[in-house]
């Protein structure tokens, strides 16, 4: 990372998890006089890249990247063919850096649909990288937020039949969601110009702070995560909280 970005920022405040839906390829490919959507996928793997490394010499604990959602099976079979492909290619290619930089890659969604060979590969990278104590990169695939809750609801009650409904609530159901072992997100950031979550994290998205950017996703470079990182430290999260009640708080915990 270019010292002086990281001179920049607050390393006082930063987000221990960032969430990111990775939008705007297609239309990027399109800007550029591409014809073929896949084009901007495939250009956008140096933003992918560049996030990675900014979170991890940053010290960022926790990076989820929505890379293939359930909803994205109705798109035309050859871009997701061509979405599968770059996905577990990309995972084989970027394996020795991120075993280099200590990065621990897990995934969440319905990986169990997904076709044989890249269940395989993904599966693979996550043995290989489970023993690396860096930034935990997690690639939600064949993911929906609606999905996580109901197959945790599903795991919850196969594992606890005779819960009563007046003992329900979310300290049930928390170990059962994908991400269980991973804090909620801090900061979602969304590029391409798009403000909606689009059933990702559902559950875990409840007091993240969300940044929203017309930028493309192939465009997102380390400038443009120091812009987020840099609208994020000037967020006052409250929790439910008035502002008063927060610098009373922070007198205190100060005193």
């Amino acid at each position: 990372m270019d010292q002086n970005i990281k001179d920049a920022i607050d390393l006082n405040n930063l987000p221990a998890h960032i969430a990111v839906i990775m939008d705007g390829n297609g239309r990027w490919a399109k800007q550029q006089g591409f014809k073929d959507r896949i084009f901007g996928h495939r250009n956008a793997i140096s933003a992918v890249r560049e996030t990675i490394e900014g979170c991890g010499e940053l010290g960022v604990d926790y990076l989820t990247l929505y890379a293939f959602s359930t909803e994205n099976w109705n798109r035309p079979q050859s871009e997701v063919k061509a979405l599968m492909s770059l996905l577990i290619g990309t995972i084989h290619d970027e394996l020795p850096t991120m075993m280099k930089n200590k990065v621990r890659l897990k995934a969440i969604g319905d990986i169990a649909s997904m076709p044989a060979n890249s269940q395989k590969e993904l599966a693979a990278a996550i043995d290989q990288t489970a023993e690396n104590t860096g930034l935990v990169l997690t690639i939600a695939a064949n993911y929906g937020g609606r999905w996580d809750i109901l197959n945790a609801t599903r795991l919850a009650l196969i594992n606890n039949p005779l819960i009563l409904p007046n003992d329900i609530d979310e300290n049930w159901l928390n170990p059962y969601l994908a991400m269980s072992y991973a804090p909620e997100p801090d900061l979602f950031i969304r590029t391409g110009g798009e403000q909606r979550v689009s059933n990702f994290l559902l559950w875990h998205l409840a007091y993240t702070e969300m940044y929203f950017t017309d930028t493309f996703w192939p465009d997102f470079d380390l400038k443009q995560f120091q812009k987020s990182l840099e609208w994020y430290r000037l967020r006052e999260r409250r929790f439910g909280q008035t502002g008063h009640q927060l610098l009373e708080n922070q007198l205190v915990k100060n005193a």
